[in-house]
């Protein structure tokens, strides 16, 4: 009886093992990724306009239909990266995410931002340097610190009406992405 309940526990844990192994390790093995379908839209320090959900159709990054998306790839491997631009009077927020689809940072035009987004995306050594003064902001950027050089920032744009929505990508293809700001 003592042996079958070691060969018990051992196949447990055994099971265990594997069980925890597969799991950590499919999602790096999966290729239809977030960061896949970012890559494939050429959105290096440029916004894209994502095009409108249809009806029925496939939506693998299971977006919302009534909103409008902007995606910009960042890489701040070379320096800061900026996000600028004047938006429309309607609800709208921006997300900076990892790689992974993890969420780094998360702000809305409620936070007492107004239509003007403007923010500027640094890693840790840049942020110190910009905390030495060595960097130079302009007055009203919002700062933000990341822990990854790779990222990929969603800009979410919210019409009142469905004839608003031509108006409201244009707006959002204006929005400045990259090094420069």
């Amino acid at each position: 009886m003592t042996r079958f309940l070691l060969w018990l526990a051992g196949g447990v844990v055994l099971g265990g093992i594997i069980h925890l192994v597969v799991i950590l390790t499919l999602p790096r093995l999966a290729e239809d990724t977030i960061s896949a379908h970012i890559a494939a839209l050429d959105a290096a320090d440029r916004m894209v306009i994502l095009p409108p959900v249809e009806a029925g159709q496939p939506n693998p990054l299971g977006l919302d239909p009534a909103l409008i998306y902007g995606v910009c790839s960042i890489d701040l491997t070379a320096g800061p990266a900026y996000l600028n631009g004047v938006l429309p009077e309607a609800p709208w927020s921006v997300a900076l995410f990892k790689s992974d689809g993890v969420v780094a940072y998360s702000t809305t035009n409620r936070d007492g931002i107004n239509q003007t987004l403007k923010l500027g995306i640094f890693n840790a050594a840049q942020t110190r340097l910009l905390a030495q003064q060595t960097l130079d902001v302009p007055d009203g950027l919002l700062v933000v610190e990341a822990d990854v050089d790779q990222l990929f920032a969603l800009v979410r744009l919210i019409p009142p009406h469905d004839v608003m929505r031509p108006r409201f990508a244009e707006a959002l293809s204006k929005v400045t992405c990259g090094p420069r700001l």
